[in-house]
């Protein structure tokens, strides 16, 4: 990297984490004004709180990295042009198209660390958050329906034909996945109910099975009766413990307890191909799968698109006006990305559709404002 590289680096990069501490300190202000809220409800304490809202800041990083790359990129060009520096810049050969390349190299890091924290630390903190706000308070996670949570789960055969359907109930999820008041129906390929499982409680074991607690077990055999007419015999055994096989696995059932877009691109992965094989809709979660694989690049697209400001003399406006207008860019490619995932869910796009319209309408912002400096200069 030349000399003009590594200072333009040193300086964007130094903005960009002043804006980003910045960004977090007040975040993680209002995070915990929210918390303040849940002090005293069971054994949640002031430390609960706070241990909550560090916790949260690698999801904070990961969803303001783009913001504060813009605002702290338009906010280093902004002092290069007051300074004249970046009139020193061109005069010393620094093209257009260079001075992008730069920007792009500086982004590229940034995008590295973003899919660093989005994907390694952000699920893991998120987690553990969770084990601590529901341990401190004695809560489990909170049903989708009155009577619990609902998954499709299938048995299949070597040739991955689906032989037998499940619909399992849980009423309650503990943090470590444990499984509480668990119910499964299942039935054989014609739809017939063929058993019904209820247990007390159940905890995975490795490779691919449940170790349910206190079983109840209800199997259903065709009898053949009179004529063509065919009864269920039933049959009740009741069992201190039973070994289930399920493709289900803690990853899968660990998804109920975060959000999509705070979950790993892997675990998202696995959970839309899960929904697949059951055949159930996975828009939602292939959408946030794909957001998490082009958000980073996001930052990149910020920082090109805060190249511009650098060409735009003093006379175009001080740099308070300058970072001013990069908030407004910055707020408004925040909410074009949660309108154009309702907008993907509502109107059925295709998952990448959804997830990359923002990026590509300020790419093609980006390169508008240069070329309209490029003109204008």
């Amino acid at each position: 990297m030349s000399v003009i590289g590594r200072y333009v680096a040193r300086e964007v990069g130094a903005a960009v984490s002043f804006v980003l501490v910045g960004f977090l300190a007040l975040f993680a202000f209002f995070d915990f004004i929210n918390e303040l809220d849940d002090i005293g409800r069971g054994g949640y304490r002031l430390q609960h709180a706070v241990i909550s809202v560090l916790l949260g800041l690698p999801s904070r990083i990961y969803e303001l990295m783009p913001i504060a790359a813009l605002i702290g990129t338009i906010y280093a060009m902004a002092q290069f042009a007051q300074h004249s520096e970046f009139t020193a810049m061109r005069a010393a050969g620094l093209s257009r198209r260079r001075a992008l390349q730069s920007i792009v190299v500086i982004g590229a890091w940034l995008s590295v660390a973003t899919a660093i924290v989005g994907e390694l630390l952000t699920p893991s903190a998120e987690r553990l958050a969770q084990t601590v706000r529901l341990g401190a308070m004695g809560g489990t996670v909170g049903a989708q329906f009155r009577s619990g949570l609902w998954i499709k789960d299938s048995v299949k055969d070597a040739e991955g034909n689906v032989q037998r359907l499940r619909f399992v109930n849980v009423g309650e999820l503990l943090p470590d996945t444990t499984l509480k008041a668990v119910r499964v129906f299942e039935f054989d390929a014609e739809f017939r109910l063929a058993e019904i499982v209820s247990a007390a409680s159940g905890r995975f074991q490795a490779p691919d099975a449940w170790k349910l607690e206190q079983v109840e077990r209800l199997v259903f055999t065709p009898v053949q009766v009179a004529g063509d007419a065919v009864a269920l015999r039933s049959d009740r055994a009741v069992q201190p413990s039973h070994l289930w096989p399920s493709e289900l696995t803690p990853d899968i059932v660990g998804v109920l307890m975060l959000v999509p877009e705070r979950m790993s691109a892997w675990r998202l992965a696995q959970y839309v191909q899960h929904l697949k094989d059951n055949q159930q809709r996975a828009d939602r979660y292939e959408i946030a799968l794909w957001k998490k694989l082009i958000y980073p690049l996001a930052v990149i697209v910020m920082m090109a698109l805060a190249l511009p400001f650098a060409y735009l003399q003093v006379r175009a406006g001080g740099i308070g006006y300058k970072v001013f207008a990069g908030i407004m860019m910055g707020m408004a490619f925040h909410f074009l990305n949660g309108l154009f995932s309702h907008l993907g869910l509502l109107n059925t796009w295709p998952a990448w559709v959804a997830a990359s319209a923002p990026s590509l309408v300020a790419v093609t912002l980006a390169l508008g404002m240069l070329a309209w400096v490029d003109r204008t200069r």
